[in-house]
């Protein structure tokens, strides 16, 4: 079972809850992983679309019910150093960012999804199907067998609950 990880900081509109990962490999890979389309359906959904800041996407959800497409417009795009993105569902706002850094002989993933004061509660929530999610994207970059979601849902929810902003 995966031990959670996230930690939350205080922004002046909210806080940021923030997961990050190592990875073996120089940014450029760990890049590849984060935005080719064919890269991106082996940990969390295939995208179509044009990229660039400020144009929108359609990423596919493929480990949700119904698989369905979601837009996210593209906030950000510094290869091979930072992508932002967002979206609106029926579960509300998503801010996201993925920061990449490279360190002696590997990178680092801080990933981000940025939180107003009026969605904190949703980090109970998001905390561990993002915990999945990274741990997914990691096994699929290292050739590791896949997690599984019961692994981190409901079990993480009581750490992402209690967590609180430093």
């Amino acid at each position: 079972m995966s031990t959670p990880a996230g930690r939350l900081f205080g922004t002046e509109t909210g806080v940021d809850l923030v997961l990050t990962r190592a990875f073996r490999a120089g940014v450029e890979d760990v890049w590849a992983s984060l935005t080719d389309s064919e890269r991106t359906a082996r940990w969390f959904g295939p995208w179509k679309g044009e990229p660039g800041t400020g144009r929108t996407i359609e990423v596919q959800m493929v480990h949700e019910e119904e698989q369905p497409w979601m837009p996210m417009t593209i906030d950000a795009c510094e290869p091979p150093r930072r992508l932002a993105v967002s979206s609106v569902d029926d579960h509300g706002s998503w801010l996201l960012e993925a920061v990449l850094t490279e360190t002696d002989g590997g990178t680092e993933l801080r990933f981000i999804q940025h939180f107003t004061e009026a969605d904190r509660d949703s980090v109970a929530h998001t905390g561990p199907g993002w915990e999945y999610y990274l741990d997914m994207f990691a096994a699929a970059h290292d050739g590791a067998p896949t997690p599984d979601f019961a692994d981190y849902w409901p079990s993480m929810q009581e750490y992402y609950t209690n967590l609180k902003a430093d």
